[in-house]
């Protein structure tokens, strides 16, 4: 062994560097620096000596050989269920209504008998404006239709008297003219005293403006005791109305999703606002779609600079829960029921532009299946083509596995399908011929 030869070397080197240094103590009773040497390196060589035999001595044994076991692995058979493939967006719930309430004749408020805040009807008092300076204006007025009702007797009166004098020829047919005259323009009179009289009447009853729709109303911008400005250029915005009863929620949708839409809406003959195409919003704060709506308007045209199209969902809102302006998500059917094949989405491989999965044969050992997928339903994907129900698809352990090679498979369970993504009851409410527009609403998905 390579270790015995040096330290036989070290001995021979050493015993070789005692016999001069023994030499040198019988000539001279001073020893030399490089008999010290010698001397001090001696115990040290017999150190290392004995080292390398003991490593020497403890060089373990050759291991034995012999191929190793199979990797273990997870497996798991594939799963058929009735889905529905589900669109998800996101968007803004907006009130069907909404009124700036703005005064519409200058001067003094006086009153405004109205909550902040509460839900008001059409008709509601909601602000008083002084009316005193209304009411005199319309008194004038009035009085002017009287004085011009009166001119207008006297002008009738002088013209009857003319017309029974006119056959004797006893006046002119100049004077009689001009009292025909007179009695047309007492009449126009008459009619435009009473203008301005219901203009005034306007004017007064503006004072007292009311609510136009109903709705919850919003703060008091201007309070009692301001003055405010009427008129269509400089009209002084005084509060808000917004309808809440129904609501509703604007989303885009990509062209994509437009165009499948209008076909399941095609197959009833109809349009994709008059199908009522059933959709479920969930709030910021909600983990399922509890809120259930039907699509009821989309754009005239789609967007070519985003390639998306703008539609509408209306909800009822009899609880005044939704809120104009909350951000939304809006879960519309892409599909109709079907029937899915469903493996886990961690066992789907790429090999540059083809999916792939791997199966324990019936003999263990592994094999690649080209797929073909569908959608993906939770922690689930739909396989379109590739795997049959009795396949084992390798889930964990795909690293370990190898074409080819042998595998300790272990059969799991297959993670469970989001409750929302499942259709049981919902086939019971479409139409027979189509059963393409779900009508139950998702419920909560399914946490990992």
């Amino acid at each position: 062994m390579p270790q015995v030869g040096v330290l036989a070397d070290l001995c021979a080197s050493s015993a070789g560097k005692a016999q001069v240094f023994s030499e040198n103590a019988a000539g001279s009773a001073r020893p030399t620096r490089r008999n010290l040497f010698v001397g001090r390196a001696l115990p040290a060589v017999f150190a290392v000596a004995l080292t390398l035999s003991t490593l020497a001595g403890c060089e373990p044994p050759a291991k034995q050989g012999g191929a190793p076991p199979p990797p273990s692995v997870s497996v798991t058979r594939p799963i058929r269920r009735d889905v529905i493939e589900w669109d998800d967006y996101t968007g803004r719930l907006s009130s069907p209504e909404t009124a700036n309430i703005a005064a519409r004749v200058s001067g003094l408020i006086v009153q405004s008998p109205f909550k902040e805040g509460a839900i008001v009807h059409k008709g509601d008092l909601l602000f008083v404006i002084d009316d005193r300076p209304f009411k005199a204006d319309l008194d004038s007025k009035q009085a002017d239709v009287v004085k011009a009702k009166s001119q207008l007797d006297l002008a009738d009166t002088n013209l009857k008297r003319l017309e029974k004098i006119r056959t004797s020829r006893a006046i002119s047919e100049s004077d009689y003219d001009a009292a025909k005259a007179n009695d047309d323009q007492a009449q126009a009179a008459v009619a435009a005293a009473q203008a301005a009289t219901e203009n005034s009447q306007l004017y007064l009853d503006w004072t007292r403006v009311t609510s136009p729709i109903d709705g919850r109303i919003s703060r008091q911008y201007v309070t009692v005791g301001n003055l405010v400005n009427g008129g269509s250029g400089q009209a002084t915005l005084l509060t808000s109305v917004a309808s809440v009863d129904p609501m509703y929620c604007y989303v885009s949708i990509p062209e994509r999703a437009y165009l499948r839409y209008q076909q399941m809406a095609a197959q009833q003959h109809k349009s994709i606002a008059d199908a009522k195409i059933p959709c479920f919003i969930q709030l910021e704060n909600e983990s399922t779609f509890p809120h259930k709506g039907v699509i009821d308007f989309t754009d005239n045209q789609i967007d070519p600079m985003t390639g998306t199209i703008q539609i509408r969902g209306v909800l009822p809102n009899p609880q005044d829960f939704l809120t104009s302006g909350l951000f939304a998500r809006m879960r519309v059917p892409g599909s109709a029921q079907h029937d899915a094949l469903l493996v886990p989405d961690q066992a789907i491989g790429t090999e540059q532009d083809e999916q792939f999965v791997l199966v324990a044969g019936p003999d263990d050992v592994v094999r690649l299946k080209p797929v073909k997928l569908g959608a993906l339903f939770g922690r689930l994907r739909s396989v379109l083509q590739g795997v049959d129900p009795d396949d084992r698809v390798i889930t964990e352990g795909i690293q370990l596995a190898r074409p080819g090679t042998k595998v300790s498979p272990h059969e799991v369970p297959p993670p469970p399908l989001p409750p929302d993504l499942a259709t049981t009851g919902a086939a019971a409410t479409m139409p027979a011929a189509t059963q393409s527009l779900p009508q139950t609403q998702p419920a909560a998905e399914a946490k990992p």
